[in-house]
């Protein structure tokens, strides 16, 4: 893993103390797949980023600036990069500094392992997300209930290798999305995926996805999920992922969700290799 750390338009050494997304997750973050020394759905990511400081009231770095730093540091590669921006220094307390100067860094990770061949296993998870239609749809920095729900099954993990994620409700019991993957599935020939506007991320891959598949928002029960025809995750850093099992409801491979893969493949090269 490289990391760089910046003070606005100054490279740092590390990040400077009283950062406030340390201190109180008061900040935004993208997860990006890279591939060829760019990432392809950059535009998209700023425009989320963009989103997100608009609804915190907070300072973003230059774009351009940001471009270039990534770029270097992915130096023709691929893999993953995450960038991190916070709203900068502002010593103790909540009130915001005025004026703040964003801290920002970024890191380049390997590329997360290849979807297994047969889908993946889910649970539910016990923990639930608040509703706070404030935050809701931006990927800010606190994520304690994901940490929460990701836990659950830590311990369990050794007993039933096949779990890969779990589902999370908000505190109302409508279906959210995954831990780390918004969520789609399919009734009678209709794609849908749950509704952001309280709680949850809109996800960058969610929001490709809607469009190839004119997918609707919608609420979504326990019930509608393990009733599906189908059902599959996504996230932007490994595309789509197929669902298997879900407890004891098992899916067969669904066509229209390889035909997505594939889809994907033909429009993002970093996931051109990973579908046959």
């Amino acid at each position: 893993m490289s990391v760089r750390h910046f003070v606005g338009d100054v490279a740092a050494a590390a990040t400077p103390d009283h950062d406030r997304g340390l201190a109180y997750g008061d900040g935004l973050f993208e997860t990006m797949r890279a591939h060829g020394g760019a990432v392809h759905w950059w535009p998209a990511h700023w425009l989320r980023l963009e989103r997100g400081a608009q609804a915190l009231g907070l300072a973003l770095p230059g774009q351009g600036r940001v471009q270039q730093e990534l770029e270097a540091l992915l130096d023709g590669d691929g893999g993953v990069v995450k960038l991190i921006v916070t709203r900068g220094a502002g010593g103790r307390g909540y009130a915001p500094p005025d004026p703040a100067t964003p801290h920002w860094i970024l890191s380049r990770h390997d590329a997360p392992p290849a979807v297994p061949a047969e889908g993946l296993s889910l649970r539910w998870c016990d923990t639930r997300l608040a509703v706070q239609p404030a935050l809701a749809g931006i990927k800010h920095c606190n994520r304690l209930e994901q940490v929460l729900a990701r836990a659950e099954w830590q311990v369990l993990r050794l007993q039933d290798a096949q779990i890969h994620e779990g589902l999370m409700c908000s505190t109302e019991g409508d279906v959210v999305s995954a831990t780390a993957a918004n969520l789609f599935v399919l009734h009678d020939g209709r794609w849908s995926t749950p509704s952001v506007d309280r709680c949850g991320i809109a996800g960058v891959c969610r929001e490709w996805a809607i469009g190839a598949l004119q997918a609707r928002e919608a609420r979504l029960a326990v019930t509608d999920v393990e009733a599906a025809d189908a059902v599959f995750l996504c996230n932007a850093a490994r595309g789509i992922l197929p669902v298997a099992r879900l407890g004891a409801r098992v899916w067969r491979p669904h066509p229209e969700v390889s035909q997505l893969r594939r889809h994907l493949a033909a429009e993002h090269p970093a996931f051109a290799t990973e579908v046959a």
